[in-house]
């Protein structure tokens, strides 16, 4: 009884280190020769013999696992076919990491390494070999990464959390707010934005959301107190809070009609996304509708494209942008010298 249940346990291994194999070393281009497996396993204390490897492929392909088989000289050789990611996939997982400056450069290292491994040994030197550095602005706290995670906890876990948050001053030394004391609030939603990670929270003393960067947090801490239902509800309302704070900060939502030189089309829709509805006007304007909220950030948007864009509705916000555009004039010939 003792022999046939080691027999079984050898089994198992034997499957899970061959599955290992197969998916670390080799792919289309790159398949194992029964001979070589068989040899593979043995170095690793794996007894293996040419005519039950035949089964094992078969019992894998059972589970799920896409095995195939091709000639490798005379031999049958093996390989994965169907794997997590594709090559292209893995590709845009890395240039992500290197994109996000919340993740610092030893981190970043350290998951380009893991994602390409995803993809098989040879997989992972050509990804790796590939790298292109283009982010010379990383962030040197190594502790953001680390917050991230136990944000995310606290979120699952339905726990408050405490920090500190700080500003940099000139000398880009922290200064802490509330003169270092700790902020509790009840965490909502992270949210990434233009380079990046927010926490969304709740704070029940004020009864109102508001949200803080990751990356100027420190001492983050997950406490033993729930968070209240009010803050459990909102998370189902934080489509809308990013849409209203992230987008174009403040005010209330408006649905307003805008003229632009077709030269923006682009721009408008990385702006308010590709599903925003346009028509041609003329032979080089469009005209769209858009929700925005009216604000300081809204207007610095709309401005720095000068004469290429207006507001057409509604009235009293182009009485608004006219009135804005004297005052602007205004202060530019003031500024003339005499």
């Amino acid at each position: 009884m003792e022999a046939c249940c080691y027999e079984g346990e050898s089994s198992k291994i034997k499957l899970l280190k061959l599955m290992a194999l197969l998916q670390q070393e080799t792919d289309e281009l790159h398949p194992l020769s029964t001979n070589e497996i068989c040899n593979r396993l043995s170095a690793m204390g794996i007894s293996c013999e040419r005519r039950t490897l035949a089964k094992d492929i078969v019992l894998l392909n059972e589970q799920g696992f896409e095995v195939m088989w091709c000639r490798v000289g005379k031999e049958k050789g093996y390989y994965i076919a169907d794997r997590s990611f594709s090559i292209p996939g893995l590709k845009i997982l890395i240039d992500a990491v290197q994109a996000a400056n919340f993740i610092t450069e030893n981190k970043s290292v350290e998951l380009i390494k893991k994602i390409a491994a995803l993809g098989g040994s040879h997989q992972a030197d050509i990804l790796q070999s590939n790298l292109v550095c283009f982010n010379t602005r990383k962030h040197t706290n190594e502790t953001i990464y680390y917050s991230v995670g136990y944000l995310e906890d606290a979120i699952q876990q339905k726990n408050k959390v405490l920090f500190r948050y700080f500003d940099l001053n000139e000398h880009g030394e922290k200064v802490y707010r509330r003169e270092g004391h700790r902020y509790v609030v009840e965490p909502v939603a992270l949210v990434f934005h233009e380079d990046n990670y927010y926490i969304v929270v709740y704070s029940a003393k004020h009864d109102s959301t508001a949200n803080y960067r990751i990356d100027r947090m420190d001492s983050v801490e997950i406490i033993d107190e729930s968070v209240s239902q009010r803050a459990l509800a909102l998370r189902n309302e934080v489509a809308g809070y990013t849409e209203r704070v992230f987008k174009m900060y403040g005010g209330q939502p408006v649905d307003i009609v805008i003229e632009f030189d077709d030269k923006l089309i682009g721009v408008v829709y990385d702006k308010f996304g590709e599903s925003t509805k346009m028509i041609r006007t003329h032979e080089h304007m469009c005209v769209a509708t858009v929700k925005v909220q009216i604000s300081p950030t809204f207007w610095g948007w709309l401005f720095q494209f000068g004469k290429q864009m207006r507001i057409l509705s509604p009235a009293g916000l182009v009485d608004e942008q006219k009135t804005m555009i004297r005052k602007l004039i205004e202060i530019e010939e003031d500024s003339l010298p005499l």
